[in-house]
């Protein structure tokens, strides 16, 4: 008897799923990540995909397209959503600043001191996240809405080959490893270092043949790559700045959803948004053991050496306010933003201490 049941339960299941298979959806949605199925950006498109699929019972569709399939770095994608032949991409501060210069305020050093209060910023509502979307629809004429803004690979933190960076001076000289974009140039060279932009793909080697001796990234990015083995032993936990992912939308596709749908894709990018915060944080517990177990360096500041490192970078405020287009807007968003969290963090642990 319960044998009987169970097969009909699953080939009632097998039915249910194969008429939503055949069953055509209203919308498709076109979803890519310049990336792999080890990052986090994979990981936040699966639980997109899981829910808005669901939670719309099948109307809207998405496809996700992993790597370099639809295009190949920042400036094509969002052409592409620009277009309509991408719906959904996925961009670092970094690949987006090309478009959008204001983004490059998450690369900002200092300014976010923890997850908690990253995360609380960049809630949808926040001033500084309201500010964003409005810049970016209004700088692409309305073709491009900026949907959430997770993580991809934690915290940048300097790295490098050749010694141990405790203090500002000692990254003084060091050949760091940047993109092209002027903002992290500006900062290495306020802290007494030799910016020198290198693509991704050729990093490994730079280190090895000394190109370049050190670079801004994530553990996790940091392990991925394997750059230990090309010499990179010492990563110094500064936190400099938290690596936000931009989760970018075509305006007409979103546009053209009923309410109802809407509310769905908004639910899944906050469902997205959510997967994105923690992945790193459990990946990284893993890439911080196997680098010191393979000999790396790694080295927290204290308070006092993390002070210094901001006062130093200070003049990086004062040129991204004169030189990025939109720059003061934004920054006194994050700003603000910024206070209003940490104020409420700072109340809701005393609350808890009583």
């Amino acid at each position: 008897m319960l044998k009987t049941l169970t097969k009909s339960l699953i080939a009632a299941t097998i039915l249910a799923g194969s008429a939503m298979a055949v069953q055509a959806a209203d919308f498709t949605i076109r979803a890519t990540a310049n990336s792999n199925e080890n990052d986090e950006d994979y990981d936040g498109l699966v639980v997109f995909k899981n829910y808005v699929e669901q939670a719309s019972n099948g109307a809207i569709a998405v496809e996700m397209f992993i790597g370099t399939q639809l295009c190949s770095n920042g400036a094509e994608c969002l052409q592409g959503v620009a277009d309509g032949n991408i719906d959904v991409y996925i961009s670092t501060s970094g690949g987006a600043s090309g478009i959008f210069p204001f983004v490059q305020v998450l690369d900002l050093p200092y300014l976010m001191a923890d997850d908690r209060v990253a995360e609380a910023v960049l809630q949808n509502g926040t001033e500084f996240m309201d500010t964003m979307k409005a810049m970016t629809l209004e700088n692409s004429g309305g073709a491009i809405r900026l949907m959430t803004v997770g993580n991809t690979g934690g915290w940048r933190n300097f790295a490098n080959t050749k010694r141990r960076v405790a203090e500002p001076s000692d990254l003084a000289g060091l050949k760091i490893r940047t993109v092209v974009a002027d903002l992290p140039q500006e900062l290495v060279k306020a802290l007494g270092a030799s910016p020198t932009p290198i693509p991704w793909p050729e990093l490994f080697t730079s280190f090895q043949t000394g190109v370049v001796e050190g670079s801004k990234n994530g553990i996790t990015d940091i392990m991925g790559m394997k750059f230990p083995d090309a010499g990179l032993q010492y990563v110094t936990l500064d936190g400099h700045a938290y690596m936000g992912a931009l989760w970018f939308m075509n305006n007409e596709k979103y546009s053209a959803m009923p309410n109802d749908l809407k509310r769905v894709v908004l639910d899944g990018f906050y469902a997205l948004q959510q997967a994105t915060f923690a992945s790193p944080k459990r990946k990284s517990i893993q890439a911080y053991q196997d680098f010191q177990a393979g000999g790396g360096d790694l080295y927290v500041p204290t308070p006092e050496q993390k002070a210094a490192f901001k006062a130093a970078a200070d003049p990086v405020y004062g040129w991204f306010k004169s030189n990025v287009a939109g720059g003061e807007q934004i920054f006194d968003a994050l700003t603000s933003s910024v206070a209003k969290a940490e104020a409420a963090i700072d109340a809701s642990r005393a609350g808890d201490l009583n």
